[in-house]
């Protein structure tokens, strides 16, 4: 598995546990969401992500988006 499916699978994970934190425990937790929207596009136009940074050190082969 490549850094980017391994970001986009830990960034689909996190946004569902996010949204169902914030049905089930607490509303406050929409800005659990706003903030994982918020790394998302900034990482599309700087390519940085710490996300992809952890992948990297545990030995994931690089990918397209990052590298």
């Amino acid at each position: 598995m490549s850094i980017d499916h391994a970001v986009f699978r830990f960034a689909g994970i996190m946004v569902l546990l996010s949204v169902a934190l914030t049905y089930y425990v607490s509303p406050y937790f929409i800005w659990f969401t706003v903030f994982i929207g918020v790394n998302l596009i900034q990482s599309s136009f700087t390519g940085f992500c710490p996300a992809a940074m952890f992948f990297r050190l545990l030995g994931f082969k690089a990918g397209c988006a990052f590298k």
